[in-house]
């Protein structure tokens, strides 16, 4: 006989930390973007206005999402459907002209999406789903481990041919943290931590642009005029804003120094504007994001749910800190957007819905001891 599953409030602090982060990315997004749109629109608050409007329909749909029960999404047509889905996008982006060097966005009718970022989430649903229901068959090398392989690396290579190889960092870093909590062999894990090692390595060394930028990254100042000037006005930014900053808008690197100022490196303007508090303040929210995400997952009532929020909340951390870590210089450069607060309406939207999912498991989460539906009650 089933467990029966009591519901539980939503965790409105981890809405509360999603919301201000959002909140504070759509301010930092205008002050960010202000001149550049001003130059491009006749209007400074051309981007402020997106991501506004992003942002609201981002957290509504987090709400909505949020009551929906996540145990609707274990079933194979869902998952099976939602990852075809994200592997045929992905091949369509190569149908439309690069961007930048980059074929990663599919547009129509002024709109663009990034496929990419939906990837973030198929995955974690895809090896949430196939390693509850394989529980018993975890450690069968032909049963477990090849699937979720063939399945990282069929994301995977398409994300990596864009190219944009920080996203596929981010699939490696899911993949790895679910595995590992499903209960996999060390054996296995250690395997599969190898080939990625040696496919990131051989995608750094085919890429001569990547080699670049691991030797600006060794030495960013020689490089400073090349391909370390991106991470070279990054840390000035930083570094100008002292403890407590320059004040809001009040920043000097975004005016037309610091590359993509209100996407990839916006960490750099909140360090100028808002000092070492600011971009502590940020650290911490994500931290406090981390706490009670992985809450959630952890006391989730079944296995589903638990592995589910561990790739959720994966995902979502390991961005920010792979954000945070190319902006200060602590990893090479790599495009990759601050989750909530970079400029991006896919990114937005994707992240949020994905937050709504953990919401809902947190909902159905409770400490204390109890068999767990799907395991021990059957």
């Amino acid at each position: 006989m089933a467990t029966q599953i009591s519901k539980l409030k939503v965790d409105w602090l981890l809405f509360g930390i999603v919301a201000a982060l959002s909140l504070f990315g759509a301010a930092m997004v205008y002050s960010a973007s202000a001149m550049i749109a001003l130059r491009e629109s006749q209007s400074q608050f051309t981007y402020f206005y997106k991501q506004f409007a992003f942002t609201i329909i981002g957290l509504a749909m987090m709400f909505i999402v949020s009551r929906i029960d996540y145990r609707r999404y274990r079933s194979a047509w869902f998952v099976y459907t939602l990852l075809a889905v994200t592997v045929i996008l992905l091949i369509s982006v190569f149908a439309f002209p690069p961007i930048n060097g980059a074929r990663r966005w599919i547009r129509f009718a002024g709109l663009s999406f990034q496929p990419s970022e939906l990837a973030k989430l198929a995955l974690p649903f895809f090896l949430a789903y196939f390693l509850a229901k394989n529980e018993k068959s975890m450690g069968e090398l032909k049963a477990t481990v090849i699937p979720c392989v063939a399945a990282l690396a069929l994301v995977g290579g398409l994300v990596l041919l864009e190219p944009d190889l920080g996203t596929v960092i981010v699939l490696c870093a899911i993949f790895s943290t679910v595995y590992f909590a499903a209960g996999a062999r060390i054996l296995h894990i250690a395997s599969v931590a190898a080939i990625m090692v040696i496919g990131g390595i051989a995608a750094i060394i085919v890429a001569p642009w990547r080699v670049q930028r691991l030797m600006a990254f060794l030495d960013p100042f020689s490089h400073s005029d090349s391909a370390g000037y991106q991470v070279v006005q990054s840390l000035m930014a930083i570094g100008s804003g002292g403890i407590i900053g320059e004040g809001f808008a009040k920043g000097q690197a975004k005016l037309f120094y610091l590359p993509y100022p209100y996407s990839d490196f916006i960490f750099s303007v909140v360090g100028e504007e808002f000092g070492l508090i600011g971009t502590l303040g940020v650290v911490l929210a994500f931290g406090l994001l981390l706490w009670r995400g992985t809450r959630a997952a952890v006391f989730a009532p079944d296995r589903f749910g638990m592995l589910l929020g561990i790739g959720i909340i994966t995902g979502i951390v390991v961005q920010a800190l792979f954000n945070i870590s190319v902006v200060i210089s602590i990893v090479p450069a790599k495009g990759i957007p601050l989750p909530f607060i970079s400029y991006g309406g896919t990114s937005v939207l994707v992240t949020m819905l994905a937050v709504g999912v953990l919401l809902n498991i947190s909902r159905s989460s409770g400490p204390g001891p109890g068999p767990r539906p799907g395991k021990d009650s059957r």
